[in-house]
Formats: C-alpha cells, structure tokens, sequence
C-alpha cells in the first residue's frame, strides 16, 4: 500500500495538511498525536500484564505482591484516659 509514495509524494501530502490545519494548529495537533499513542501504548502493555496474570492463576502459579509501609496494629494493653472529667471521683470530703 505504501510501495509506491516517494519523497515528491510525501510531500505533497505535506504541503495539503499545512494548507487545511495552518502551520500554528501543527504542533498542537501533533502534541495529540504523540499523547494519545503513548496511552494506546499503556493500554496495550496493561492489556499484556493482565493476560499473563490471568494464564498464570490458571497454571496454578500466582504471583503475590507484597504491601509495604503498613501502620502496625496498637499495643494491646491498658487504656489511657487522658480526660479528668472521665475519671471516677476520689474526693474524700463527702
């Protein structure tokens, strides 16, 4: 399909996308471009992962992942009340 275009012809095609985008719309056009090939490149490597992932748990091997930087759990043990007005009165004035 793409044999028979040489320099002459490519640009030709040049010069009628410079006439129909105006040469201060190009490189905004091809800022585009260049994003919307970069995200179809993500989508298609995600797509690869989750495939692998997916014949992987059906062979019977997993791979796990491990989760880092989790807060551990209080100390189990008395509870501190910091609140005076909580505490039992022990005036022995009564």
């Amino acid at each position: 399909m793409w044999q028979g275009l040489g320099g002459v012809h490519l640009l030709i095609i040049l010069g009628i996308i410079i006439l129909l985008f105006g040469a201060t719309k190009l490189p905004a056009l091809a800022k585009g471009l260049g994003q919307s090939i970069n995200i179809f490149k993500k989508e298609m490597s995600d797509d690869e992962k989750k495939a692998k992932a997916e014949s992987a748990a059906q062979n019977g091997t997993v791979h796990t992942t491990t989760v880092q930087n989790v807060p551990a759990e209080p100390a189990a043990g008395p509870v501190l009340n910091p609140e005076p007005s909580a505490q039992p009165n022990t005036d022995s004035r009564r």
